[in-house]
């Protein structure tokens, strides 16, 4: 396939321009590699000669609950150590004889399992993280299992429990073992990153406590609380890092080493599993706004402005990184710029 480069290095170049955010690292291909890449625009609007490089690493916000989450879930699952339908109050004692233990983990995986709609940890259970967990995991519920879909960061925070829980490490030691060794991604890790990889990172917004914009420190407040470690945000990764995982996803030879997560579990969750609830969503993934089930693009975002899609149809995958909160917390011209280029990359 023919890639729309020039369109693409114009539309983002445009989003610099318009200050959308200061800079973007792009990369586009299939199971076989990389079929485009580029650059665009500086890490810091303050440091014009800190251009944006292919190796330039980015918040993933909320990229972390598929590049650890949905990907530790899915190697627990495909280990069969793991029911999607039981409630969790049948094998996880923390939640039994309390409100989510009659949630499910595809609930949790569809945002139907009716938990609060926000995190606001700390106002509600202070800085402790036990209290904290015993607080997300003895919460009552917003509304029913199974009523609505309502996207919530809690879904994942309690699957990153549960995914401890089951095998008996902590998130980080589990996506590494699992997913991000087997894939060849020695860029990803949860931070705070030490000093000589943060120097190579996108800052993101200031630090209202320091003043200073956050370099290689979780943007996500409730990361920060908890350590830099938690199933909502806190990894740090990179291009090449995101198109290893993309590639596996479509082709599940290409890594160097059998990741936890396989064939069976990506092809699962790239489908729909809310039935006639609105919006369709798959297992963490969800269709790309604007397409067609023929389409079969699936996507994820997270907040700081990454961005990643896979088709199994179309044998492709995308990439979008930027360090979007500079600028502003209107996500229209983001969202705009997003679905332009998945129309030029999957035309």
């Amino acid at each position: 396939m023919t890639y729309a480069t020039d369109r693409i290095e114009a539309l983002l170049d445009q989003g610099v321009r318009d200050k959308v955010y200061p800079g973007a690292v792009w990369a586009v291909g299939d199971s076989a590699g990389i079929r485009a890449r580029g650059t665009v625009g500086v890490l810091d609007p303050d440091e014009p000669d800190a251009k944006m490089r292919f190796d330039t690493v980015f918040d993933a916000a909320s990229l972390t609950k598929i590049l650890a989450v949905w990907s530790s879930i899915g190697a627990l699952w495909e280990g069969s150590a793991l029911d999607l339908d039981a409630p969790l109050g049948s094998f996880w004692g923390e939640v039994t004889g309390h409100p989510l233990g009659a949630a499910t983990v595809r609930q949790l995986l569809t945002h139907t399992a009716g938990v609060p709609l926000r995190a606001q940890l700390k106002s509600l259970y202070g800085t402790d993280p036990r209290a904290i967990r015993d607080g997300v995991l003895h919460e009552a519920l917003h509304r029913p299992p199974g009523e609505a879909v309502e996207y919530t960061d809690r879904a994942a925070l309690i699957l990153g429990y549960l995914a401890e829980h089951l095998s008996g490490q902590s998130l980080d030691q589990l996506a590494e073992a699992r997913t991000w060794h087997p894939l060849g991604m020695g860029s990803t890790r949860f931070g705070p990153l030490p000093a000589e990889t943060a120097a190579r990172c996108a800052p993101t917004e200031i630090d209202q406590n320091t003043d200073t914009r956050l370099k290689g420190i979780a943007h996500d407040f409730s990361a920060r609380l908890l350590g830099g470690v938690c199933g909502i945000a806190g990894t740090f990764t990179v291009a090449d890092d995101l198109t290893a995982f993309l590639r596996y996803m479509l082709d599940h030879t290409t890594a160097p080493a059998q990741a936890g997560f396989g064939a069976e579990w990506t092809a699962y969750s790239l489908t729909v599993h809310t039935g006639g609830l609105q919006p369709e969503r798959g297992l963490f993934w969800h269709p790309a706004p604007g397409t067609s089930d023929d389409d079969d693009i699936w996507v994820h975002y997270g907040f700081t402005g990454t961005g990643m899609w896979v088709s199994p149809a179309k044998g492709q995958w995308g990439v979008l990184l930027t360090n979007k909160l500079y600028y502003t917390r209107d996500r229209q011209p983001l969202t705009d710029i997003r679905n332009s280029f998945r129309e030029l990359a999957f035309g």
